[in-house]
Parts: structure tokens; C-alpha cells; sequence
């Protein structure tokens, strides 16, 4: 078990940046039904339905495409403490600041690929106005009934350069638990999962195959069921959002996805899991070999290109989409 494992609660927030924020804007509000909670100089923060901090996405007015900030909620102050402690001695700490809207003292720090993160306990939960009050008091908000109903923030997948100083960062000092990780023939990690609970996984690392750093693979938002992201095809079709592979079944973590850039160019997944959970507490990470990727998602489709080349910020080369 790694050390300080629910130390941290769940992935809270992330900040993605946008050089077209009114298209972005337009994109999370009426494509996915979330709502606005708080703007704050070039930022808007907005709300998944059902997910119960403040915000699920704070959108930044860029030059760029990109990620701006990860939020992780500790499970508790001591947790925090413990935490923060661990990402000072191996040295990727950068102090504390405000966190802004609905959030309280935040410590800030970087994995080894130079992704900011912000570390938090104290978090105001969301509250509903009078239009928007749910009729069942158990979830956060109304049910919007339009657009995707995007439910909540699932999972971030960051870009790295070296997958395996970013999975021990994660494994050692955040205390993650690696569920399912991709191994190359030449012994090198391609990709690991993360999850900080029961979750199959919270936190992804990918290879950037054009060797940068500190890029956006994706960010993923949970729906209740598979038909849900088939609706969403058909929207995201209707209103001329790049579609760029599925909806299909991911083999790894079995995932039901679909893929689309956002007008802004961050690549978006919509997800459904399933039942899927990690209940034992000796799990046995699964690798996958590069032959059994090689074979394609589940049921037989093969990864397109672009998956591995797209990302943003955007930098040159082949296969990076600019929609």
C-alpha cells in the first residue's frame, strides 16, 4: 500500500485555459448543462450538477490551450499536514496561497513534469440558488434535463515526458495506488492509473510523444449511463464539435468513452465506468504489454493516432489538431 494512501479524498478541480473563452464558455454551460457560479477577472468558475464543492471547472481566458491548475482535496486537515510535509521534502513545493473562490488555505506544488497543483481541505460545498434547488435533497444541484448533463469531474490525464518519475511522485508522495499501467517491450512505462480511494482511477500519466512537458492529455466527466454518451454524440455532432474517436469501450479500466475538443481546444472525454470499483485492499496492479495494446480498445477498435500525438498546450508536429 503506498504511503499516505487516502491522505487525499478525490480529484477536485481543474483549471483549463482557453484562447476562445466564449466558445468554451458556450461549450460547458449549454453542451454540458453546467452552470455558472462565480466569474473573477479572466475566469469563470462553473458547476457539474452533482458534484458538491463550489465549482468542477475553473476557466481561465489564455493565449494558449491547456491546464492551468489541478486541485486535490486532502481528507482531512492532519492529511493535508501530512501531505504537504511529504511534497516539501522531496522539494516540488511552492507555497501557500488563497485559493480563491470556495476554497480555504491552499499549498501549491508540481509533479516532476511541471504540472501546477493546488492541495486543499477547507472547501465551501456548493449551494443551490432557489431556480436551481434539486427536488431530491441528496444531490447538489437541479438536474438540468439538456445538453450532455455532464454529473461530475471523473479523472485528469496529463501529458509527461517520463511517465515513471511522475508515477512514483504520485505512488510515494501524493499516495496514489497504481490500478493498471502499460509496459513497453523496452521495459519503459508508457502509461499508469491512479486512484486515491475506491475509484479505479482519479489521476492518469501518459507519454507525451513529442518529448514536451506540462501538457493536457484530458479531462474526463462521468454521465449516468452509456445511452447518455450516445446522446452526446449526436449533440456534439449537431453543433460541430470535433468528435475525435468513439463512443466505444476502453479495454483498459473498461471505460465507456467518447472523445471531443472543446472549442478551445482541450480534448474532453465523457465517461462511464460502469460498477467498476477497486474494493480490494490488496490490489495487484495490472500491466498491459504492448502487444495486447497493439490490439486496439475492447471490442476491437484501434487508438487513433491523434491520441497520442494531441495535446495542449499545442506544439508542432504531426497529429496535433487545432480545431
Amino acid at each position: 500500500m503506498a504511503p499516505g494512501f487516502r491522505d487525499i479524498a478525490h480529484v477536485g478541480f481543474v483549471e483549463l485555459y482557453t484562447p476562445d473563452f466564449e466558445g468554451s464558455l458556450w461549450f460547458f454551460t449549454e453542451l454540458l448543462a453546467m452552470r455558472e457560479v462565480a466569474r473573477e477577472g479572466d475566469s469563470a468558475y462553473l458547476h457539474a450538477w452533482d458534484d458538491y464543492e463550489h465549482h468542477t471547472i475553473k476557466l481561465t481566458r489564455h493565449a494558449t490551450s491547456g491546464v492551468g491548475r489541478l486541485g486535490l482535496r486532502a481528507s482531512s486537515q492532519e492529511a493535508l499536514e501530512r501531505r504537504v510535509a511529504a511534497i516539501e521534502a522531496a522539494g516540488r513545493g511552492t507555497g501557500w496561497h488563497d485559493g480563491g473562490p470556495g476554497m480555504g488555505k491552499t499549498y501549491a506544488f508540481t509533479d516532476p513534469d511541471g504540472h501546477p497543483m493546488d492541495l486543499y481541505y477547507e472547501s465551501a460545498w456548493h449551494v443551490p440558488t432557489e431556480e436551481s434547488r434539486p427536488a431530491l435533497k441528496n444531490q447538489a444541484d437541479r438536474f438540468p434535463g439538456r445538453g450532455v448533463n455532464a454529473r461530475r469531474l471523473d479523472h485528469v490525464n496529463f501529458l509527461g515526458a517520463d511517465v515513471e518519475a511522475n508515477g512514483r511522485f504520485v505512488e510515494d508522495i501524493l499516495g496514489g495506488k497504481p490500478t493498471e499501467q502499460i509496459r513497453l517491450d523496452n521495459g519503459s512505462l508508457s502509461a499508469q492509473w491512479f486512484t486515491f480511494s475506491n475509484k479505479s482511477y482519479d489521476l492518469v500519466y501518459s507519454g507525451d510523444w513529442t518529448g514536451s512537458s506540462g501538457r493536457l492529455h484530458h479531462v474526463a466527466f462521468a454521465t449516468d449511463t452509456r445511452e447518455d454518451i450516445l446522446k452526446a454524440a449526436d449533440i456534439f455532432l449537431e453543433n460541430g464539435i470535433h468528435i475525435e474517436t468513439g463512443p466505444h469501450k476502453h479495454a483498459i479500466q473498461q471505460t465507456f468513452f467518447l472523445y471531443v475538443y472543446e472549442p478551445g481546444g482541450n480534448r474532453i472525454e465523457f465517461c462511464n465506468a460502469g460498477a467498476r470499483l477497486i474494493l480490494a485492499p490488496d490490489w495487484k496492479t495490472i500491466e498491459w504489454t504492448e502487444t495486447e495494446r497493439a490490439k486496439g480498445q475492447a471490442w476491437g477498435m484501434k487508438t487513433i493516432s491523434t491520441f497520442h500525438t494531441h495535446g495542449t498546450p499545442p506544439v508542432s508536429g504531426p497529429g496535433q489538431i487545432t480545431p
